[in-house]
């Protein structure tokens, strides 16, 4: 009896063992690339999935969105201006099998393909477009790096320079620029300032020429203003037009 025991026992544990082999848990967020004797058999939806031991493999495909830093990559501008600019890069795995079977190690890969292609197309573009138009950089970035990583079953959404690192003496080039461009747009408003004035004073000397007492109404508005000052002495000139009703007749 005993040795009757120990045989169901150990087929008990081969059965387990062969279980544990066939069983695999395929989570929401994943797909099981399935292959047997090496090739490729089909892809696992999520659930509870049982295989053939030994015959077949299964491998789990990670299909949420990926985050990947892309770290500083030093590179010179088509106006030949060193920068140092790093990256972010958002995409997923949309084809598992491909992301399995066309590419090696897809994370790995799409990773160098986006050090390279930033300092591509750095290499291709000014400063001026680097700092102001940051986001058709990302546009073309996206699009490069999609085309590359699509045979791959990887699909790019998302790709956004974060920092752009220039040399100090260049900062402080731009930083002269700039205040030397605050100094002209200054100027700038200053002079039409001067030039709305002085038209709108040539048009009230226009007006008050063509109107006589307009020009005494004017001057006895000055006077009044004078005489709220706290001044000891008021010198003001008399004009003669108002010494001409005090005037004989024959002296006018």
């Amino acid at each position: 009896m005993s040795g009757l025991y120990y045989a169901i026992a150990v087929i008990v544990i081969l059965v387990i063992a062969l279980l544990s082999l066939s069983i695999r848990v395929v989570y929401q967020y994943e797909a099981g690339v399935t292959f047997r004797l090496g090739r490729y058999q089909n892809t696992r939806k999520p659930g509870l999935r049982f295989i053939i031991p030994i015959i077949d493999k299964m491998r789990k495909v990670d299909t949420r969105v990926v985050t990947m830093d892309v770290p500083s990559q030093e590179a010179i501008t088509r106006d030949n201006v060193t920068v140092k600019v790093n990256a972010v890069v958002y995409f997923k795995v949309t084809n598992p099998e491909a992301a399995v079977i066309e590419v090696y190690n897809y994370m790995q890969a799409t990773f160098q393909i986006a050090q390279t292609t930033l300092r591509s197309v750095l290499g291709q573009s000014d400063l001026d477009e680097l700092l102001s138009h940051r986001e058709k950089l990302n546009q073309r970035l996206q699009q490069i790096i999609d085309e590359q990583t699509g045979p791959w079953g990887i699909k790019v959404s998302v790709v956004e320079i974060k920092d752009v690192e220039l040399p100090a003496s260049m900062q402080r080039a731009m930083a002269a620029q700039a205040e030397a461009e605050r100094d002209r747009r200054a100027k700038v408003v200053h002079a039409e300032g001067e030039f709305q004035a002085a038209q709108k004073i040539t048009e009230a000397a226009a007006i008050l020429g063509k109107e006589p007492a307009a020009i005494q109404l004017r001057y006895m508005q000055t006077l009044t203003q004078i005489a709220t000052e706290r001044t000891s002495t008021i010198i003001f000139p008399l004009p003669l037009e108002l010494l001409n009703a005090f005037m004989p007749k024959e002296k006018k």
